[in-house]
């Protein structure tokens, strides 16, 4: 599997998946293991953590519960970990916004991601598309960002709220085309969506997950991938890189994080274990249905993507004086 650009380093495996069982096995603890998911029901995360927990509890003979804590993008499942006993019994899936990008966007943080939460594994990432309302006139990404700069402030892009990778990744488009796009921010993909077929706004950045319906049915058009690789379920979009802005990248990526001073070689044995079973091919082809592309990583490799990403966001932030709060 080729992987983007930034990822290189951290493609030691084909996916990723985390348990705490050996780990709980061999130091006595009876507790029960858990992986939080800071978002509600439905979504990549909570599909990538149910199908994790099932294969886990099945491959150690424990149950693996799965817990959503939703709120405050991310903040308040990563803060409930973050303070959770350092014994492996309780994990977060964590996306790049709950890493990176939130302490950029919070005046206010609850906790430090760098320094409370401690990596284990990347697990996969989720491809994001531009696309465009299917009556707007414009065939590629050269035709849009003309058609924007003939008319300033005269598109409108939709996202899935402020600060979410979806807004920063049109943020980024805007700053690097030198382009003028009305940011509509909505509760949700779903609402965004929805708009974007009815009319209301020109384009947004989205998850491929969420889009793939709407261009098989021709509601939408998709224009580019965000990422720097073609997707295969949109084998004949080009990337944004190749469509004509040189060096654009934007991807949604999710990792496994354990509380900060968790035992070294206890992480190292869930990172290990992490690549047993997301190898399985079953686990490959579930997560592929939900445009997950699975990708792995070592922790230290996690805390250099998690560290440039941080480096990378606070300026588009900053640049463009997003605030989540």
């Amino acid at each position: 599997m080729s992987v983007p650009r930034r990822f290189a380093l951290a493609a030691l495996g084909t996916a990723a998946v985390a348990t705490v069982v050996p780990a709980l096995a061999q130091t006595g603890s009876a507790k029960q293991a858990r992986i939080v998911v800071p978002f509600t029901a439905g979504g990549s995360n909570d599909v990538l953590a149910r199908v994790l927990a099932q294969k886990l509890g099945d491959l150690w003979g424990q149950t693996v519960i799965v817990e959503n804590k939703a709120g405050a993008s991310g903040n308040i499942g990563a803060e409930f970990v973050a303070k959770a006993a350092a014994d492996g019994s309780t994990l977060l899936i964590a996306a790049n916004n709950v890493m990176s990008m939130n302490a950029a966007l919070y005046s206010r943080m609850p906790i430090n991601p760098q320094k409370d939460l401690d990596p284990v594994s990347l697990l996969g990432t989720v491809p994001v598309v531009l696309v465009v309302r299917s009556t707007l006139d414009v065939k590629s990404v050269q035709e849009l960002v003309a058609l924007a700069r003939s008319k300033p402030g005269g598109l409108s892009y939709a996202s899935s709220g402020v600060g979410t990778p979806q807004h920063l990744s049109a943020e980024l488009f805007k700053s690097m085309t030198k382009t003028d796009i009305v940011h509509v921010p909505y509760k949700g993909a779903a609402p965004a969506i929805t708009d974007l077929i009815g009319g209301q706004v020109d384009l947004l950045f989205g998850a491929i997950n969420s889009l793939l319906p709407h261009l098989r049915s021709g509601k939408l058009k998709a224009l580019a991938v965000a990422g720097t690789k073609r997707v295969r379920a949109l084998p004949d979009v080009p990337t944004v890189a190749e469509a004509g802005v040189p060096g654009y990248e934007s991807d949604i990526w999710l990792g496994l994080v354990a509380p900060a001073r968790t035992p070294a070689d206890m992480i190292e044995r869930i990172n290990r274990d992490v690549r047993k079973v997301m190898a399985m091919p079953d686990v490959v082809e579930k997560l592929a249905e939900q445009g997950i592309e699975p990708l792995t990583s070592s922790p230290a490799e996690m805390a250099k993507l998690v560290a440039s990403d941080l480096t990378r966001w606070s300026k588009v932030i900053k640049d463009a004086g997003i605030r989540a709060d």
